[in-house]
């Protein structure tokens, strides 16, 4: 029998999954910045003090980045409190983390380890197999050279070719005489000679066109060959503006992860998703299709409430965000129905999803009657839990519905949030009847949606530690099943 203090447990190691799933440290609608990050620097300090094999296997989960790269970094600090057993499958999953996470992060979480000086023999191990991994240490000498030259300077390593180590250490390297890889001898020529710098990767080349003041559309018009997708995303419109030819991002379009491609869309004026609306919603539900995979039609008739109301514009920090996330959901659920169908309710009552824009209040609990009224085999909610036209209605027709209407769970009710809410340390709950995780990517829906079972307090401990440990060995083995 598991006590009270196993459901306690359980529901601290939830409320942590579903901060490092939404919270990044950066303003929301409702909180600043500071809020944020003291927030969540008090869970993951309490997760790493009382739960630290649950804190080590939130690597395993669909978090963000940003806590991916704090857990890293706690646990490599505080080694000496684990277990020799715990040091082993935290440096399993640390390793595995490290080579999923953008490399820019890495090496920015690196040099954070050398200011707090953690720096023994097993960080350096770990560090030292994910440098080795790297495709092309050339690449990121030029891309990330001072993270990299950092790098080999506290793990104490050896570049891997002569010739990467003179770039990286040679004072006035572009005066240190021509290299042999391509990479190197265009950054040094970059520096006296226009044409080598369309030889660099966009980022590393944009810093040289400054300074040889090459007009800015000269400059994006001859670089685009080197540009990845994402930077051919980003810049079309800044392409357009600064009168250079338009960035050919049709086939980008179509290879684009559905939230990123959310994003995308919702940045254009209105105007543009009018004039490519054919384009965008092609490319939506190819990406809600890719991401479905074999769960594409198996979920009967379903229903959403999607949020887009004024607050989930989110902030300038992360304009849009929460209504990328829900209308990115809203492509993949309509991938997901079955048969039966899906509908679609929007909180300002719009129906052309590709128009939306934040706007208006909250009435949660009007689209939830409307929702439930088309009979669904599943509800799913993603808002970021601001209930208020009128205050308090979804809570009321949730439980009304659950235990009442709907007792014998016909209609599976989920509530995603795609925001965290740094006064309560969680994502907001609309009711205690109906399981809430935390989302960060429209890509985790069908991951989220089971494990938000685990959020309708009656689990306890033992069941949700056997859900992280088969999580951390599929992912520890890729070639699982997931």
């Amino acid at each position: 029998m598991e006590t009270y203090g196993d459901l306690v447990a359980a529901d601290d190691v939830l409320l942590f999954v579903n901060a490092a799933i939404t919270a990044t440290g950066r303003r929301e609608f409702h909180s600043d910045a500071a809020e944020q990050q003291l927030s969540l620097a008090f869970l993951h300090e309490y997760m790493l003090v009382n739960y630290r094999g649950p804190y080590a296997a939130s690597l395993a989960l669909d978090i963000n980045d940003h806590n991916a790269a704090l857990i890293v970094r706690h646990l490599l600090e505080t080694a000496k409190d684990a277990t020799a057993e715990q040091r082993r499958t935290e440096g399993r999953l640390i390793a595995r983390r490290l080579a999923l996470l953008p490399p820019q992060r890495v090496y920015r979480l690196i040099g954070e380890l050398r200011r707090a000086k953690v720096n023994n023999r097993r960080t350096r191990a770990i560090l030292r197999d994910w440098l080795a991994a790297r495709p092309d240490q050339t690449l990121d000498a030029v891309k990330y050279r001072g993270g990299l030259k950092l790098a080999l300077r506290h793990l104490h390593l050896r570049p891997a070719e002569a010739e990467t180590g003179d770039f990286l250490f040679t004072k006035a390297a572009e005066r240190a005489g021509k290299y042999r890889a391509p990479l190197l001898s265009a950054w040094t020529r970059a520096h006296y000679e226009q044409p080598a710098l369309y030889e660099l990767p966009y980022t590393v080349a944009e810093g040289f066109a400054a300074k040889h003041g090459i007009p800015r559309e000269v400059f994006l018009r001859k670089i685009e060959p080197r540009m990845t997708a994402m930077e051919r995303l980003r810049l079309q419109e800044s392409a357009r503006g600064a009168g250079a030819s338009e960035v050919n991002t049709k086939n980008d379009l179509s290879r684009m992860p559905l939230n990123r491609l959310a994003v995308y869309a919702l940045g254009l004026s209105a105007a543009d998703r009018i004039a490519r609306r054919a384009e965008l919603t092609g490319a939506l539900r190819t990406a809600a299709r890719r991401t479905a995979g074999a769960q594409a039609g198996s979920w009967g008739k379903v229903a959403a409430v999607l949020d887009d109301s004024f607050s989930s514009y989110g902030s300038g920090q992360q304009r849009r965000r929460p209504l990328a996330a829900a209308l990115a959901c809203h492509f993949l659920l309509e991938a997901l129905a079955g048969e039966q169908g899906y509908t679609a309710f929007w909180t300002s009552g719009r129906t052309d999803a590709l128009l939306l824009h934040p706007l208006g209040p909250t009435p949660l609990g009007r689209r939830i009657v409307d929702a439930l009224d088309t009979a669904p085999d599943r509800l799913l909610i993603v808002s970021d839990g601001w209930d208020n036209s009128p205050p308090g209605m979804a809570a009321e027709v949730l439980r009304v519905w659950r235990t009442r209407l709907d007792p014998d769970h016909r209609t599976s009710v989920v509530h995603l949030n795609p925001v965290f809410d740094a006064e309560s340390f969680d994502v907001r709950r609309l009711a205690p009847t109906v399981p809430t995780a935390g989302l960060r990517d429209a890509a985790d829906l069908t991951t989220l949606a089971e494990f938000a079972r685990f959020a309708e307090g009656r689990t306890g401990i033992g069941e949700l530690t056997a859900h992280l440990a088969l999580r951390t060995e599929q992912f520890l083995d890729p070639g699982q099943a997931r």
